[in-house]
């Protein structure tokens, strides 16, 4: 915060790693500001937990989006997650990050070593070649255990799908529960939507 604010923007999924990075930011630094990528295809319990953490902290998160789901049938056909996932992640995610970045100096992820073989080198606060700005990841070296604990201690909102299962929520057609990343694009051999390398 000291040395990108107010140039520093915090991506929130609305997993449970959003819920402790947005607490401890706001303890630091109330003008704090956070976006997300709505893909209209997110879970009513992700739309729910965006509502309570606004409500919780009395802030707004900014949203971008791709293009609606009639545009995207309109321009390549119905069910583009399935015929093509990296081509829907890249039009739904991708793309409206490339906007949501292109006004700051660092951006700030959830990612943790631990989630996945593909997020085992995150550092903590590094140089993101493909977005051309910084990065940080403030979880990167957290456990599962410490995120539940601050979590507990704070009492803060969570998206309920983890108590169902989910330990990586993405969108409804593309996520399913399961331990890790595991359930996330599981028919199709993906483990990234692109947005983080």
């Amino acid at each position: 915060m000291e040395r990108f604010h107010p140039r520093l923007y915090v991506a929130c999924s609305f997993q449970k790693e959003a819920s402790v990075i947005m607490d401890m930011l706001l303890r630091i630094e109330p003008s704090a500001r956070f976006f997300t990528l709505d893909t209209d295809l997110l879970f009513e319990e992700t739309y729910e937990t965006r509502r309570r953490l606004e409500e919780r902290f009395d802030i707004e998160v900014e949203v971008y989006r791709g293009p609606s789901l009639a545009e995207q049938e309109e321009s390549h056909g119905p069910e583009l997650w399935k015929a093509d996932p990296d081509a829907c992640c890249g039009i739904r995610k991708v793309t409206p990050l490339k906007r949501a970045l292109s006004e700051v100096d660092c951006w700030v992820a959830g990612l943790r070593r631990e989630q996945s073989d593909s997020r085992r080198f995150a550092s903590k606060l590094g140089y993101d070649e493909l977005h051309g700005l910084w990065k940080a990841n403030p979880l990167a070296d957290w456990s599962e255990a410490q995120v539940w604990a601050y979590i507990d201690k704070h009492d803060l909102p969570y998206n309920p799908l983890h108590d169902r299962g989910y330990e990586s929520i993405g969108c409804t057609h593309c996520t399913l529960p399961s331990e890790g990343r595991g359930g996330r694009w599981a028919d199709a051999g993906k483990t990234e939507c692109g947005l983080h390398g």
